[in-house]
């Protein structure tokens, strides 16, 4: 990874061949391999919140009402209490003992083992980094430093398993608009959806098998569940939601279970359109209600843990199924830095990374 973040490649520089005598040393050439997450507050207070909570709903992918009418409602309305509701929920997952979201401790770690990996395979001709959507380290910075340790070829990892406008889109947008401020443009690709992908499913089915062995009784459903979009978005071209059902469907297929076992569901609902469904929080009520006393939740569309799974999922949702009947509740974390998982990447690294390496 890039100096800030972990220990730095090698900066060997070097007169470039058929210079002068007389040229400076430079760089020798790099690829890069930048991992993108979504985004972290730098801290719970009011003003970091808000400063964060303002990036992320100003995002025309994430809400795309004519800024007009939006942001007036988010400046002087939604930001005057969301940062308090915000801050509180990231207060009760917060890495105390680091200062930060479990999101940028789970990517920085996801990202160090990843470096490892490649260093094994090419040795220092490969630079791996991470950066934030919204928040720090912001993509602009990473991008830029990533260029100035002598990468010319970069390799841009959304780490959404299932393509969505409002993640891998924008993820790629904000690389996009840092090399339209460069005058010396790296060759950049970006990594596709890959729910797909067999080294994937099988570390998700493995992170299911695991809690399933672990429970004293095994759940008697499994919830998958996906951070929602507008259904809109679903009518407009966005392939997110058909990814989310196959992924369902191949995550069944893998563990061998009949149909009816695992369920798909959504969350982080917000505003007055309708969005796909069902909603997580609702669905796992009307579980209990009819009669199912344990269940499991997994979150395939979150490559780390973060607030919308140890907040949202293990508070808010675990409360909605035991209000409605149900009596055990297990969460199964996401897939974070498992050593599968991480083989997973690199796979899907190797691949990508063909005729550069």
């Amino acid at each position: 990874m890039a100096a800030s973040q972990v220990e730095p490649g090698s900066t060997e520089r070097q007169r470039p061949a058929h210079a002068p005598a007389d040229h400076p040393a430079v760089s020798r050439p790099k690829v890069g391999v930048v991992l993108a997450n979504l985004g972290t507050p730098d801290g719970t207070d009011y003003w970091s919140m808000r400063r964060y909570l303002s990036e992320f709903l100003s995002d025309k992918r994430v809400v795309d009402y004519p800024s007009w009418k939006w942001q007036p409602l988010l400046q002087l309305i939604i930001l005057s209490r969301r940062p308090f509701k915000s801050g509180e929920a990231y207060r009760g997952i917060w890495n105390n003992e680091k200062d930060e979201s479990p999101l940028l401790t789970i990517t920085r770690e996801q990202a160090l083992k990843v470096a490892t990996g490649l260093q094994q395979r090419y040795g220092d001709r490969v630079l791996v980094d991470f950066c934030m959507r919204y928040g720090n380290p912001s993509t602009d910075s990473v991008l830029r430093r990533m260029q100035a340790e002598g990468c010319e070829r970069i390799l841009f990892f959304p780490l959404y398993p299932q393509y969505a406008s409002p993640t891998t889109a924008t993820a790629n947008d904000h690389a996009f608009r840092t090399l339209m401020k460069l005058k010396w443009q790296p060759a950049i690709r970006t990594v596709p959806a890959y729910f797909e992908h067999p080294a994937y499913l099988e570390a998700l089915a493995n992170s299911v098998r695991e809690a399933y062995a672990a429970a004293d009784t095994p759940p008697e459903v499994l919830v998958a569940s996906y951070h929602g979009v507008p259904k809109r978005f679903l009518m407009e071209g966005d392939p997110y939601h058909c990814q989310c059902q196959k992924t369902t469907r191949l995550l069944r297929e893998q563990l061998g279970w009949e149909e009816s076992a695992v369920q798909t569901a959504f969350q982080s609902q917000f505003g007055p359109e309708e969005w796909v469904g069902p909603p997580t929080v609702d669905h796992v009520a009307e579980l209990a209600r009819q009669g199912r006393r344990h269940i499991a939740v997994v979150s395939p569309a979150f490559s780390s843990d973060c607030v919308e799974t140890l907040e949202e999922i293990n508070e808010e949702i675990r409360d909605s199924f035991l209000a409605a009947g149900g009596e055990r509740f297990t969460y199964i974390p996401c897939l974070n830095d498992r050593d599968d998982h991480i083989h997973a990447l690199l796979a899907i690294i190797d691949n990508e990374l063909s005729g550069w390496c």
